[in-house]
């Protein structure tokens, strides 16, 4: 049996039930292609925190308890290495053992370039760089030379569908990127019908991790401005919206704002901390509703949250801002988008209106087009291990 090592980044996100699925999906998805799995990721000491976001030893890290009750929840058939700075110290499989799977392995997904030690990251017979923040990654690699982390892999994937194409302003730094969807498996996310059939949900950040991006002069809003497009959109529907927000203490007013307009606050890491839960909190859904970074915006990237997906594989309709994803996939039943507030509130209407058939639909585009056997597959072909 053919061995796959994914890396991405985990442990350093504790917490994120969402974001663990991104990761895990691949090892779930590789799996039931044939493959043996092993998840790997690095971690810097400093990244090592407590509950409260102290400092913390690698051993009694959050971060290390995290990564190991994600990955037992998720992807239990996966061996794995959580590996500290540059080794040799890891929790789960032992350096040498980690180096030795290397050398034997058939393919590295290597998430957002996450996978930097040179040791382990030769090792694979083919390497696949997997994009998922389309945009910051191509413009700092073009700026500021991106660290290295898009040097020695075979090929280059991203999931803003639309780099690489006339209609999108990215630029390719010189990379041939290759569209690639998130991809599910579908079994993790059985239909159930849900509690009621007009309460939006998401879970999001304010401001992005990755901070604010520029290129060419034009600076592109963050995604806490895209969010302040539709905050009246609670008051002009008739439905429920709710964020499970990551919001820091110092912008509440924002956080004022939000409630005053109608939208209902939860804090992520008491509704999505791990990866059932998050499953629970979308099964809990009508209906995803969530705006998307300026940059996939105003430069038409094609980008489709992995968040989104899981909403639809869910049979959970999804509303959300355009990022000329219409130039893949069909709009209007299932998964809508908007790019004013009235065509938000418009398109809450539509979903709620025919929601049978609005959340059949949603199901219907997972199972053709974001089905983990079909996207990963699709990739295995182009790595020629298909």
């Amino acid at each position: 049996m053919s061995l796959a090592l994914v890396s991405g980044a985990l442990a350093n996100k504790p917490y994120y039930g969402g974001e663990a699925w991104v990761r895990t999906s691949w090892l779930r998805g590789l799996s039931r292609l044939g493959f043996e799995t092993c998840f790997v990721e690095q971690i810097e000491a400093s990244s090592c925190v407590d509950a409260e976001g102290r400092p913390a030893s690698f051993e009694a890290s959050v971060n290390r308890g995290f990564f190991e009750r994600a990955l037992a929840a998720a992807a239990p058939e996966s061996r794995a290495a959580l590996i500290l700075g540059t080794g040799p110290t890891t929790v789960g499989l032992p350096y040498p053992e980690l180096l030795e799977l290397a050398a034997e392995a058939e393919l590295l997904v290597n998430i957002s370039g996450h996978l930097e030690l040179e040791p382990v990251k030769r090792g694979p017979r083919r390497r696949a760089y997997v994009d998922v923040d389309p945009g910051f990654t191509q413009i700092w690699e073009e700026s500021e030379g991106g660290g290295g982390r898009l040097e020695d892999h075979d090929l280059h994937f991203t999931v803003g569908e639309n780099v690489s194409t006339p209609s999108c302003s990215i630029p390719t730094a010189g990379i041939d990127w290759r569209p690639l969807p998130p991809p599910v498996v579908l079994a993790d996310w059985p239909l159930e019908p849900p509690p009621r059939e007009d309460r939006f949900t998401t879970v999001a950040g304010w401001r992005s991790p990755l901070g604010e991006l520029s290129h060419d002069g034009v600076a592109f809003p963050g995604k806490h401005h895209e969010w302040r497009r539709i905050i009246d959109l609670p008051k002009r529907s008739a439905h429920d919206f709710e964020i499970a927000l990551d919001i820091h203490h110092g912008d509440h007013r924002d956080l004022a704002a939000l409630r005053d307009h109608g939208w209902r606050i939860e804090d992520p890491r008491a509704v999505a901390p791990d990866p059932p839960a998050f499953g629970d909190y979308v099964r809990g859904s009508a209906a995803e509703c969530s705006a998307a970074h300026g940059v996939y915006v105003d430069t038409r990237s094609g980008w489709l949250s992995d968040r989104t997906v899981r909403y639809l594989a869910s049979g959970r309709p999804a509303l959300v801002q355009d990022t000329g994803i219409g130039e893949r996939y069909p709009l209007g039943e299932g998964l809508v988008t908007f790019t004013t507030l009235e065509e938000a509130v418009a398109g809450a209407d539509a979903i709620v209106r025919d929601y049978p058939a609005q959340a059949a639909a949603a199901r219907a585009l997972a199972e053709e087009r974001f089905d983990s056997d079909r996207v990963i597959g699709h990739l295995l072909d182009q790595l020629g291990l298909g």
